[in-house]
């Protein structure tokens, strides 16, 4: 069985670095980010847990350069995105991103792919 992580890495939790390190160290599979790229003042969709919104998710780290960080201190860790919201981003330039994180970790990149609810 692999088991891996996933986490809401904000400027409040734990480094990329340090998390990467320490799931190698203990056997973990990989490491997967999720990806919030902005909050809209006004929403129409829900959160889908009810409520409000958890202050974390306008507080989470760019997943890219998180997981580059964590490809520079591992060596077996796969790393991925959980999901990456395809449509918030220019497509050249998350391609540009992807294949670097993917080349920079020998490629360990998994790409979670989707829309998102935060509309």
């Amino acid at each position: 069985m692999r088991i891996s992580a996933t986490i809401f890495l904000t400027d409040e939790t734990i480094t990329p670095t340090r998390l990467a390190r320490e799931l190698e160290q203990r056997g973990f599979a990989g490491l997967y980010l999720p990806e919030h790229t902005h909050i809209p003042v006004e929403r129409t969709t829900p959160y889908p847990a009810g409520g409000d919104l958890p202050p974390e998710y306008g507080r989470t780290l760019d997943p890219f350069v998180a997981l580059g960080q964590a490809a520079a201190v591992t060596e077996n860790l796969g790393l991925g995105t959980g999901i990456t919201l395809v449509a918030q981003h220019d497509p050249i330039d998350l391609a540009k991103q992807i294949a670097t994180v993917d080349h920079l970790s020998g490629g360990r990149l998994t790409l979670g792919l989707g829309f998102g609810w935060n509309v």
